[in-house]
């Protein structure tokens, strides 16, 4: 990869965060992830409170990108057609012909994702593992960028179903959004007061840039040891107290992955630990099964990896 390229494609990540940025405020965080994540070709899940800018941070990014955009609202009556599509029968020729369903897209809002039943769920697993669907035994293939970004309430709330595990294992990241300060509250209300700002918003880079993107994030350095410093990290996850499912080795491609993406983001042209450390919680936590006894005792997935990040040495 020339430099020139890896500074076309630090432009591209540039141009959407400070798209994005023109909408949501007091979030460069949750933007930069978000964008990390779209460049290492992962999927992002978003649980937070109803009304904290959730769907609005998705829609911002999808139409930063001149690139096919659906959404898609789940509910309970929700079915796996409904995602994938469906063959019709047409009278006129007699034939049976596939209808598309919302997944045949570039990015994909599945708004509210726990509120569909996890049959239903469960019809994204293939998309979001291998950007491919078996519908009627035949295989489609999914469009070279396929980005998932969900949302979801917090699983306490009423008409909510957890994710199963294996859905929660495909999301790269998970995190949340927060509450903004006060003067960035006011300033929301006063873009608000007549309009909204997402009406006005426009493509500022292309489907080729972002591809070209993806390509750039695959060949940022990363040393053998920051690899084996991943493995480790998440590794520790099985083997911790009070965790009854630990992170997969699809979490280590995860992190790994991120953390090139987050490194282009940065301006850097290789991997350091802290970019790691960083991004340990929000990739790795989301994938932890804890033991009821140690959820009733306070442990939280979270602190089971804060306590990883802590107690393994860094790689010098």
């Amino acid at each position: 990869m020339t430099p020139t390229n890896i500074e076309a494609a630090r432009e591209t990540c540039k141009k959407i965060a400070s798209n994005i940025a023109t909408i949501i405020r007091g979030q460069t965080d949750a933007t930069r992830n978000l964008v990390a994540t779209l460049a290492a070709g992962g999927h992002v899940l978003l649980e937070d409170f109803p009304g904290t800018g959730k769907t609005t941070l998705a829609k911002a990014l999808a139409r930063s990108i001149d690139a096919q955009f659906k959404r898609l609202q789940f509910t309970p009556d929700l079915l796996p057609s409904d995602i994938l599509g469906v063959s019709v029968f047409s009278q006129r020729d007699q034939l049976f012909h596939f209808h598309e369903g919302p997944v045949f897209t570039n990015i994909l809002l599945a708004d509210e994702i726990n509120r569909a039943s996890p049959r239903t769920q469960s019809a994204l697993l293939e998309a979001m593992g291998e950007a491919q669907v078996s519908v009627e035994g035949e295989r489609r293939n999914l469009s070279e960028l396929f980005f998932v970004i969900a949302t979801q309430n917090p699983v306490e709330f009423r008409g909510t179903y957890p994710l199963p595990e294996a859905q929660m294992d495909r999301f790269a990241m998970q995190f949340t959004l927060g509450y903004v300060a006060p003067e960035e509250e006011v300033a929301i209300l006063t873009a608000q007061q007549h309009n909204h700002p997402l009406d006005e918003l426009k493509p500022v880079v292309t489907l080729a840039d972002v591809l070209a993107l993806k390509r750039a994030v695959e060949d940022v350095r990363i040393s053998d040891e920051l690899k084996r410093y991943a493995v480790d990290l998440v590794a520790a996850t099985r083997t911790a107290s009070g965790v009854q499912l630990g992170a997969s080795p699809r979490a280590s491609i995860a992190l790994m992955k991120i953390a090139q993406a987050l490194a282009l983001f940065d301006g850097f042209d290789f991997v350091t630990p802290e970019q790691i450390q960083k991004l340990a919680v929000s990739v790795i936590a989301h994938r932890l099964v804890l033991e009821p006894q140690a959820r009733f005792s306070g442990v939280t997935a979270r602190s089971v990896v804060e306590d990883a990040v802590k107690k393994l040495k860094v790689p010098a």
